[in-house]
């Protein structure tokens, strides 16, 4: 029997060569392509240290791939790291994904924009036929009770949805009158004046009927209640009566300090047939600088608004109306109006309808 060689058989040349071809390309760090020879199935080469072994090419394309997995793990390790000494919290692992996959693509056409829906105007009391037909009437107090009460007339007023209510109207009991907003005409006088029954008036000034109707009930009210009797100095003044009053107050004090106490004629509250003066009574009566210290002035400040009436110029507020303090000075403004004014904390008829302050001409 004949016996080949192994280190010699042409089959295992055959190999050898194409494991030497498979691996030519690789060079060592200390040669050329030359310092690599495929390794013997025997043995490798004793002295072989520095070098590399020869990889077939499927081996090492798996290793590179490999590599690579290793250098993407080991960054978003080092991210993690730094988010945890940062404070932050790391990422998921579909966040991490996200990051190393880049932003998503964005369609050629864009992203889509979103609608937003404009919310609805409110709805204009204006374009409701009971309202403006009350309105027309004449009826102030049918037409706060159509729009839903005082403080929904004063919203409405006050935001500008109802525009068709105007507070320069002087036949209106809402009717806004200060330094800024003077009588259109100017000597207006209303045509429905009556003196009020069963109060004591000390010089013969009347009120616009329904205002006089309500002083009468307040005053018999304030008696019931122990308060004490109420009279009044003045109620209506017309033009020619202001300019008088007027002027009499600048003669004692100036301008400046007139304009503080006493409107121009054409400006008065009193010109309205809306607004009164107030005095305590028993036998007699006192003067409007003791209604503040009486018990009649307490009882006022406390029930005035249940008859429709308000104290028109507070303490405090000259900064707003002009005018010092007058805790004498009564505004008829309705009970509807009068209890949303009380119970809104208001305390001037220009923060009440949402009006600029008017405190000079």
């Amino acid at each position: 029997m004949t016996f080949h060689d192994p280190e010699t058989s042409p089959r295992r040349a055959a190999r050898a060569e194409a494991e030497r071809r498979a691996t030519a390309a690789i060079t060592l760090p200390d040669g050329g392509p030359d310092a690599v020879e495929p390794p013997s199935r025997r043995n490798l080469r004793a002295d072989s240290g520095p070098r590399l072994r020869a990889i077939p090419l499927l081996l090492r394309r798996r290793i590179a791939v490999a590599a690579i997995a290793l250098v993407v793990v080991a960054s978003g390790a080092v991210a993690i790291g730094a988010a945890v000494a940062s404070g932050q919290t790391p990422a998921t692992e579909p966040q991490a994904a996200a990051a190393i996959a880049g932003p998503p693509a964005v369609p050629a056409e864009g992203l889509p924009v979103p609608v937003i829906a404009e919310a609805p105007a409110p709805k204009s009391p204006c374009d409701d036929p009971a309202f403006t037909s009350a309105l027309a009437s004449g009826d102030d107090g049918a037409t706060i009770a159509a729009i839903g009460g005082g403080e929904a007339f004063r919203s409405a007023v006050a935001s500008g949805i109802a525009p068709c209510v105007s507070l320069a109207d002087a036949t209106r009991q809402w009717v806004v009158v200060n330094k800024q907003r003077p009588y259109d005409p100017a000597n207006y006088r209303p045509n429905d004046l009556v003196m009020p029954n069963g109060v004591r008036a000390l010089e013969d000034s009347a009120l616009r009927q329904r205002a006089a109707d309500a002083l009468s009930k307040l005053v018999q009210a304030a008696e019931d209640a122990g308060a004490g009797e109420i009279g009044y100095l003045s109620a209506f003044r017309s033009y020619e009566t202001q300019q008088k009053t007027y002027a009499a107050r600048v003669a004692v004090g100036g301008v400046a300090e007139a304009d503080k106490e006493s409107a121009r004629a054409g400006f008065s509250e009193h010109q309205s047939g809306l607004a009164v003066d107030i005095v305590p009574c028993s036998r007699s009566c006192g003067t409007l600088d003791d209604v503040g210290g009486s018990t009649q002035g307490a009882w006022v400040r406390d029930h005035a608004w249940e008859y429709g009436f308000i104290t028109r110029y507070e303490q405090g507020r000259i900064d707003v109306t002009g005018y010092e303090p007058e805790p004498w000075h009564l505004r008829y403004i309705g009970p509807e109006l009068a209890k949303a004014y009380r119970d809104g904390g208001y305390t001037t008829l220009e923060e009440f309808f949402g009006l600029p302050a008017a405190p000079t001409y």
